[in-house]
């Protein structure tokens, strides 16, 4: 059996450290090695137990969790899960605490945190489990990425033709773990003249309208909610709702959105496989399917069926993944016609579309 993996709680609220160490404590995997009140007593404990992830609360005395989060990454990057408050500015805590290199992050409820936090146990266990296998991004790669981030090159003819392919073709995006960095990346680059693109990200549910309006702010493509029964529409993107599954549909020559609130799928509400496996009885060879980083298997499936059916099928590679498990799980079950990194996958998506018009 392979080491537990080492788990640093830090937390003003002594209720906040006592659940989530019982949480992470129940789980076999996982193992509380130490606890601190504050950011500064933190930093000292990171020294001396050498963690493997680090769940960390954004509103702390001393120093907030930002600011910690921003110095650790500067001088020791780490797998850290932000623990924020589900409100307006928690939202976008949250979302900063993902610009500076934070893995994932966790709703923390602002009354009753005992009881709140217990009902979110397995969800937090798998956030930490999967924080603590990923591949942190030094300060020079994300400023790598962030600077690098120009827009595909295409030419106005070439937008003539994207704009001209019929309406059928449709791309499906399904991310975890790593997935809000990667799937910024990506939209912040594409051209507006692309298919209708449905995206599934493992993410908080109240945190999924933030991170769509972030996506919307630095695209050129229109990034909203999905909705049931929305029309797809070119140069649009939807993305899942927290809690609900997101299928697609085929309506005549339409291909509208349903949502449903069924069981979870790989322990996943939305599933990337739920969408994938839609698209591909959907959409069939029309379609493109793209695998992101993240923890599991979830979308494996899927994107072998998306192939079987004709789809041309993407996964990333390891070594930009933050964590190599579902891309990983979709290759080992031939689902991907190609295995690619992050900053290939949107110049990819753009030459498979300028071959697809000229057919």
């Amino acid at each position: 059996m392979s080491r537990k993996r080492k788990v640093l709680i830090i937390d003003d609220s002594a209720v906040a450290r006592q659940a989530l160490s019982r949480i992470c404590s129940d789980s076999e995997d996982l193992e509380v090695v130490g606890t601190a009140p504050d950011a500064m007593i933190g930093l000292r404990k990171i020294e001396s137990l050498k963690p493997d992830v680090i769940t960390l609360d954004v509103e702390m005395p001393r120093m907030d969790g930002l600011t910690f989060l921003e110095k650790l990454m500067m001088s020791n990057p780490l797998p850290v899960v932000m623990v924020s408050a589900y409100t307006e500015s928690g939202s976008s805590a949250a979302l900063r605490a993902f610009d500076l290199g934070a893995i994932d992050v966790v709703e923390k409820p602002r009354m009753e945190v005992r009881d709140g936090l217990n009902r979110l146990a397995e969800l937090i266990v798998d956030k930490v489990r999967a924080a603590s296998y990923a591949r942190v991004a030094t300060p020079a790669e994300r400023f790598f990425v962030r600077s690098s981030a120009e827009p595909v090159e295409i030419s106005p003819a070439e937008r003539e033709k994207i704009g001209s392919l019929p309406n059928q073709h449709v791309i499906a995006i399904g991310a975890s773990t790593g997935g809000p960095q990667a799937l910024s990346s990506i939209f912040r680059v594409l051209p507006q003249e692309l298919p209708p693109i449905l995206v599934v990200q493992h993410i908080t549910p109240s945190f999924t309208k933030s991170f769509c309006n972030s996506l919307d702010h630095d695209s050129q493509l229109t990034v909203q909610l999905g909705t049931e029964g929305a029309y797809l529409r070119r140069g649009h993107a939807y993305l899942a709702p927290g809690d609900q599954h997101m299928l697609l549909r085929r309506t005549g020559d339409d291909l509208t959105l349903t949502l449903s609130g069924h069981d979870r799928v790989n322990r996943h509400r939305p599933s990337v496989d739920e969408l994938f496996k839609s698209v591909a009885e959907s959409a069939g060879n029309f379609a493109t399917g793209i695998l992101l980083t993240g923890m599991g298997v979830d979308g494996a499936e899927g994107l072998a069926l998306m192939r079987d059916k004709g789809a041309w099928t993407l996964a990333q590679d390891e070594s930009s993944s933050v964590v190599f498990g579902m891309p990983r799980a979709a290759i080992e079950q031939n689902g991907a016609d190609q295995v690619i990194s992050l900053a290939e996958i949107p110049n990819a998506i753009v030459e498979h579309f300028i071959v697809e018009s000229n057919n």
